[in-house]
């Protein structure tokens, strides 16, 4: 089993940043790879970037030049930069991991980018 949980999310200002924080524990040793996910209001999940143990990135179009993962090995921490914030990057947040092919989620953090 792995639990994850999230931190970091919160209300700014379209063009402010913020910093999203998952700590893994449990399994962590076979983690591979982790994750953010996010989900608006009336749309399905989708994702926003990936890393592997090894450091490879995968970003989804809109989160390209705005949005860093970046990963902690020891800590088996993730963090999600999100930088040039914009109202259609509104929705809950979600860690996602992998682990002996087995896959979980944190509970989400909220990420509202309003005037």
């Amino acid at each position: 089993q792995v639990q994850l949980v999230e931190s970091g999310g919160g209300l700014v200002q379209p063009g402010g940043s913020l910093r999203l924080s998952c700590v893994a524990s449990g399994r962590t040793y076979s983690i591979n790879p982790m994750g953010w996910y996010r989900q608006a209001p009336g749309k399905e999940r989708e994702l926003v970037a990936s890393i592997t143990g090894g450091g490879r990135t995968n970003y989804t179009e809109s989160a390209k030049g705005r949005f860093t993962i970046s990963r902690d090995n020891a800590k088996n921490l993730v963090y999600l930069q999100m930088n040039s914030l914009k109202p259609e990057d509104t929705a809950v947040y979600y860690c996602n991991a992998v682990s002996d092919y087995m896959e979980y989620w944190g509970q989400g953090t909220q990420v509202t980018v309003s005037s």
